[in-house]
């Protein structure tokens, strides 16, 4: 799983356990792990949630500074409008 630069320190450190990806299929599977720089993570959950669900604790999990921010983010592979469907991604930390 890539992640820009600016949130690979919240990865390593933890912080960062929620990603949101606009993606037609999954590019991940749970259990599996994902070299993060010099860091590992494992997905723990996929799940399909439209963009509208997305709560303010989820906000907090992807460290984003609120839901407008994660939309663009989300949205570097297409508009994500409130319906769009999302796959949200839970995962942690296994080395750093």
């Amino acid at each position: 799983m890539n992640f820009s630069e600016e949130l690979r320190p919240a990865v390593l450190a933890g912080d960062l356990t929620v990603s949101f990806r606009l993606w037609k299929r999954s590019k991940v599977k749970v259990g599996g792990r994902y070299q993060v720089g010099p860091g590992l993570i494992e997905v723990d959950s996929i799940e399909l949630v439209p963009f509208a669900t997305i709560t303010a604790d989820d906000v907090r999990l992807a460290a984003e500074p609120d839901l407008e921010t994660l939309r663009r983010r989300a949205a570097h592979a297409g508009p994500v409008e409130d319906d769009t469907v999302l796959h949200r991604i839970e995962f942690h930390l296994v080395t750093n």
